[in-house]
């Protein structure tokens, strides 16, 4: 295993080193085992390298009380009764202004939200979110924005952190996204295979990469035009970057959105999610609203 990992080094630090990043501790480690996407890496050169993978390793570990961060907490809310807390940050070394992370009320899916016709209120829920985070409905209806505007090379990105999750081992992951662009439909979120993504850093110093596309999610969308409900669970994680394993401990969880509005079918550098499921516990509201 060690001489695994000093061989993934080898090859993982140059394609950070491309970027101006050193190989530091903030570096992903290797992987468990040389399989999967983490396999393609040997040997190849960083122009075949994807790209949201090579911003993904020059990035590492992100977390909202790192003193590079903008953490959104200026709204208090009752954290410490909540198993997981959704905190919005912005990562933005340069002073560029061109991303944003945020929490705010009327854009999340709505569960058991109130509708008004001018004379009688009634009960409205999206077929995709049936259930929800019990404390943002009705009356909040919160949803998680992230915005990248303009270049995807901007080393800059929106994201939010997940705490309460330290120690665990992961059986889900998820969230609800308001619905992408096909054929017929205006674009609601960007959803690549590198953003709107889950960082997992796990206790072996490892930093696992489950994308919006990549792996492909379990879709529970129940017919909604609107919304997506979108899930990892242990078959999906055998395929993420590299691969979670039932036994790996976490350490520490972001949601990251590094792609801007020259990426992608719809070049709109923006999502919106809601309802954040880890192993099945639901957050759809946070701090900075």
């Amino acid at each position: 295993m060690q001489t695994l990992r000093r061989v993934a080094a080898v090859f993982i630090c140059p394609l950070i080193a491309c970027l101006g990043a050193g190989c530091d501790r903030s570096a992903p480690a290797a992987p468990h085992s040389a399989v999967g996407p983490r396999a393609e890496l040997i040997g190849t050169a960083p122009d075949q390298v994807a790209d949201w993978l090579l911003r993904a390793l020059s990035l590492g570990e992100l977390l909202s009380d790192d003193v590079r961060m903008t953490a959104w907490t200026d709204e208090p809310e009752d954290d410490d009764h909540d198993p997981i807390t959704v905190v919005p940050f912005e990562f933005d070394p340069g002073r560029t202004h061109l991303v944003r992370a945020r929490w705010l009320r009327g854009t999340g899916c709505p569960t058991n939200a109130t509708t008004f016709d001018g004379s009688t209120s009634s009960t409205f829920s999206d077929p995709a979110c049936g259930t929800g985070d019990p404390k943002d409905s009705p009356g909040r209806n919160e949803g998680l924005l992230l915005v990248k505007t303009g270049s995807t090379s901007n080393f800059a990105a929106a994201g939010a952190d997940l705490k309460g999750v330290k120690g665990i081992t992961l059986t889900e992951l998820g969230y609800d996204i308001r619905k992408t662009t096909d054929a017929f439909t205006p674009a609601g979120s960007h959803c690549g295979a590198g953003a709107p993504r889950f960082n997992v850093v796990t206790t072996d110093g490892v930093n696992h990469f489950v994308g919006c596309r990549s792996p492909i999610p379990v879709s529970t969308t129940g017919g909604s035009v609107a919304w997506q409900r979108l899930r990892w669970g242990p078959v999906q994680f055998a395929l993420a970057f590299p691969p979670i394993l039932p036994t790996d401990v976490v350490k520490s969880i972001a949601i990251i959105f590094d792609e801007g509005t020259d990426t992608g079918l719809e070049f709109i550098g923006l999502a919106v999610l809601d309802n954040i499921d880890v192993n099945g516990h639901l957050a759809g509201r946070g701090p900075g609203n």
